[in-house]
């Protein structure tokens, strides 16, 4: 059976005061929520502070993106050891925003993804489709081109080696959300795409849903057979509601 993964994407927020104060209230609402994997990715400045809170708590660390060169001339890039010196178990890889503001395509992300696990961290590889590709009905087919591009050449023995969010792009950060007929839809046809990379261990590869991810919406997402978590932006920027949503997807009620 798969274990449920919660990862909290902190993006360009948080000052490092700010980030030490919610990674200790975090280890003080989670410390004993051993049912699900829980997993925060801060901004890089934030990184050290952050670890010395966590290290020794049940929550992991996450890079919110990765070079994919051990080291040289190529500034403001950070590569995978740096994080894993950081204290980083994970990364994620192929967010939305970094394909769309910056100009990251399938190959930089397939490259990143190559790149982490021969250093030893866990991608988190993200796909979705905008609005206009899901009215023309396009979803699946954008969603298998990421997926395959994506993992293009890449041997894997270990389903626990990696993870997918789906995360529709019309979704992130708008207070919309798929449905969950909608997000299941989406994540069965990644798990079949998965198993035609990944022969014997697609089924035990975590997919999880991100975009709008709320304490409120949370519950009917994951009663879904393929939906093994949830990428949380806005709502991991809060003690309180990350904690919630944690302990929904752990299958925990949560506290009153």
């Amino acid at each position: 059976m798969r274990k449920r993964l919660v990862i909290g994407n902190w993006k360009m927020n948080m000052l490092k005061k700010e980030a030490l104060e919610l990674a200790q209230r975090l280890s003080e609402l989670l410390s004993h929520l051993n049912q699900v994997d829980i997993v925060v990715a801060p901004p890089y400045t934030s990184l050290d502070v952050v670890y010395k809170v966590i290290h020794k708590t049940n929550i992991q660390l996450a890079g919110q993106n990765v070079f994919w060169e051990p080291s040289g001339a190529f500034t403001g890039e950070i590569s995978p050891y740096m994080l894993i010196e950081a204290g980083c178990k994970w990364v994620i890889i192929g967010h939305s925003e970094r394909r769309d503001i910056l100009g990251e395509d399938d190959n930089m992300v397939e490259r990143k993804i190559k790149a982490s696990i021969n250093a030893g961290l866990i991608p988190i590889l993200c796909v979705g489709e905008k609005l206009d590709e899901r009215e023309k009905g396009y979803t699946m087919k954008v969603i298998k081109s990421q997926i395959e591009k994506g993992l293009k050449n890449l041997n894997l023995a270990d389903p626990n080696s990696i993870a997918i969010a789906y995360e529709p792009v019309w979704a992130i950060g708008t207070g919309k959300n798929a449905t969950p007929e909608e997000a299941e839809a989406v994540h069965g046809f990644v798990r079949e795409t998965l198993r035609k990379i990944f022969n014997g261990i697609a089924d035990n590869i975590r997919i999880l849903y991100g975009g709008s991810v709320t304490p409120e919406n949370i519950k009917g997402l994951i009663s879904s057979p393929d939906i093994d978590g949830a990428l949380i932006g806005g709502a991991s920027l809060r003690a309180e509601s990350f904690a919630k949503i944690a302990r929904l997807i752990g299958g925990m009620p949560h506290w009153t």
